[in-house]
Parts: C-alpha cells; structure tokens; sequence
C-alpha cells in the first residue's frame, strides 16, 4: 500500500517567539524548526500500516529550505522518499495556496492509496489544509482520527466527538487527519538516521507544479496576515495571608473573585 503524509515544519512549540519588523511574521532568529506534532502522529500511522501491510510511506512538504532538515528526520523514522516543494514564504497561513500546492505536487509524484496530515500545522493552527487537499483530490476525508482499520479497500475511521466518539468508514483513497492519541511516535534510530542521508529528496519549484506562487501570494491570495502581536504581559498574582485570620483571608478572596476578577 503506497502511502502519503503530508508534513509541515513548523516552529519549536518551546521557542520563545517573537514578532519580526515586518510585525505580521515570527522572527526566525534562534527558531528551532520541527515536524509539526500533529503529523508525527500521522507519520506514525504511515509507517506502521507499511510494517503491517507492506508498501512506502513518502513524504511531501512545502517550505522554505529549511525543511528538508524535516524530510530528513521523517526518512530516519522510517519513510521510503520524500518531496520537498520549495517556497512558502508568501503564502504563510494562506490555507488553500497551500493546499493548491500539495494537492499538485501529489498528483505529480503519485498516485497514492491513503493519505495521512495532522489535524493542523502548528503556527496557523486552521485545520483546514488536509480538508482541502482532500477536495482538491477528489477523496474522502475523515478528521481528527484516534483509531484506525484498514479493510480491503476500506478503511474504518474512529473520531472524538463532543461527549462520545464517531466511527466513519471510507473508500481507499482517502485522506484521514491524525489526532494526538492515534498512535505514540517512535523517536529516529540511528541507523535511520544514517540512511536518511543517502535518499535523495525530490525537490520542485511551485512553478514545476503548474503554480504561479507569487499570484497566489499576491492578487490570488485568498488569507493574509496583516499584523501579528503578543499576548499582553501577565500583572503580578495578589497573596493572601491567611495564617492570622482566615475568615477575612476568605472575605478578601471572595470580594477579589466578585469584583476583579468577575469570576462569581
């Protein structure tokens, strides 16, 4: 069974961000760039169907040069090939440019029979591109997977839901959005770490894809981020002292709760 994942290499979620000049991006100095979590999971699940049912896992990502540092740790963790569309920078948080350019640089390099993402690329954080991949590739989706079983031909899907769980079953091919829980993520093994080396890692311009990115970054742009900000500093706690009278320590914290902080 020939897999997909589609990965995205996103910021450290332990970095301490910062906002660059331009005040609608991140600044990337002293970043440290991973697989965004939420495809690990779906990496996971791709390489242990291929141990179970045999077949490939290959790995497709869009972005700047950096992530083939990504491609790489995804082919020591056990995936066969990997393809990396080089660009992004314009179309950062556009969700459908990005699709646009996965769905493309599928069709290039497939077909495919199953299609694994996380539920959402950390840093945009819209859980809306492995949807759209998935109409853009005319097949089924099913998100927010925390079990899956793959049949002949079929696969039945198990999904959280508000107070309950979802059971979905889909035709192969289908695209399913992983969710933490669907699997533990094995770390890479140094003799995956080895061989990864020695793949070589396809790589495409947008414009190989039939793409024009600066329209898509520019007139065609259906998301931009106009400004990009922290969140306010957190003010000092107030501590009571209770240890004297505990009556009016309580008193004191009821009236904070009511009054200031509107809690009660």
């Amino acid at each position: 069974m020939k897999s997909c994942v589609l990965m995205a290499h996103v910021p450290d979620t332990a970095s301490v961000i910062k906002i660059a000049g331009s005040g609608n991006r991140i600044d990337d100095a002293d970043i440290k760039w991973i697989i965004s979590p939420f495809d690990e999971y779906a990496l996971e699940e791709a390489i242990r169907l291929k141990e179970a049912k045999g077949g490939t896992v290959t790995v497709v990502t869009y972005g700047p040069e950096r992530a083939q540092q990504g491609l790489r740790e995804c082919l020591a963790r056990g995936a066969d090939g990997a393809v990396h569309v080089k660009g992004g920078e314009g179309t950062f948080g556009d969700s459908l440019a990005i699709a646009n350019v996965l769905a493309a640089a599928v069709r290039k390099v497939g077909p495919f029979d199953i299609f694994f993402t996380g539920v959402m690329g950390v840093g945009s954080d819209s859980a809306l591109v492995g949807a759209m991949v998935a109409e853009l590739l005319d097949v089924p989706h099913v998100a927010g997977v925390v079990k899956l079983e793959i049949g002949e031909g079929t696969i039945m899907a198990h999904r959280e839901i508000e107070g309950g769980a979802e059971v979905v079953e889909a035709r192969l091919p289908c695209l399913i959005t992983a969710q933490k829980g669907l699997n533990d993520p094995r770390y890479p093994s140094l003799k995956g770490i080895m061989a990864s080396k020695k793949v070589a890692i396809q790589a495409f311009a947008v414009a190989d894809l039939g793409l024009d990115e600066s329209a898509m970054a520019g007139a065609d742009a259906t998301c931009r981020w106009k400004a990009l900000t922290l969140p306010p500093a957190k003010s000092g706690g107030v501590l009571l002292k209770g240890e004297d009278d505990p009556g009016g320590a309580a008193r004191e914290l009821a009236r904070l709760l009511r009054e200031q902080a509107k809690a009660i």
